[in-house]
């Protein structure tokens, strides 16, 4: 497959879970349907990984990688190819670092599950379990507010952190797509000439 079409099949699909990222995020600010005030939600949830991470920081290589695969106002021809993929490079880098902040953010929401109100109090209240709550569902209905928050949490979590999985991935292949359209430049066939026309 030429570097080209290539970038942009990645980039296309970096644009598709960036999207999928945000509106997970966006979610999780409002588990059970409604909204609630900053100190009823876990941290995890206010440091808007999806949104920010695994979200715009993807999202800008996804379209980065989208026009180094196509032609844009970068020039044409092969100077203006590999411009486009040299960019794409860069852009490429940090949807890395946004992906991996987010796996981290998401993996450690998962670890040490939401905040909600268990008598009256409302706290981590399966921190100390290092993860195993889980594995164990009847603990998950000790939360009483909100309400089906740790399936809420374990859903979108669990989604953010595949969806940064596979933003590394794409990511690390368009740095290594990129990186052979910077120096080899694009395998794709060539216009002929106007004057090779007459």
């Amino acid at each position: 497959m030429c570097t080209g079409k290539c970038s942009r099949c990645v980039g296309l699909s970096l644009v598709s879970l960036s999207l999928v990222c945000i509106v997970a995020n966006a979610l999780l600010l409002v588990p059970d349907g409604k909204t609630w005030s900053t100190n009823q939600l876990s941290l995890q949830v206010l440091l808007m990984a999806g949104f920010i991470g695994g979200g715009l920081m993807v999202l800008c290589p996804g379209i980065a990688a989208v026009r180094a695969g196509g032609k844009g106002c970068c020039g044409t021809g092969c100077c203006g190819n590999r411009c486009r993929m040299l960019r794409s490079i860069f852009s490429s880098a940090i949807g890395v670092l946004g992906a991996i902040y987010c796996l981290g953010v998401s993996g450690a929401g998962l670890q040490t599950g939401p905040k909600c109100l268990v008598d009256d109090k409302w706290d981590y209240h399966f921190r100390e379990t290092e993860g195993a709550y889980l594995f164990n569902r009847t603990q998950w209905y000790l939360c009483e507010e909100p309400p089906n928050v740790v399936l809420w949490n374990l859903t979108l979590f669990s989604l953010l952190v595949v969806a940064s999985c596979l933003e590394i991935v794409l990511c690390g292949i368009q740095l290594v797509n990129a990186t052979v359209g910077v120096i080899c430049g694009d395998c794709r066939k060539k216009c002929a000439s106007p004057h090779l026309l007459y």
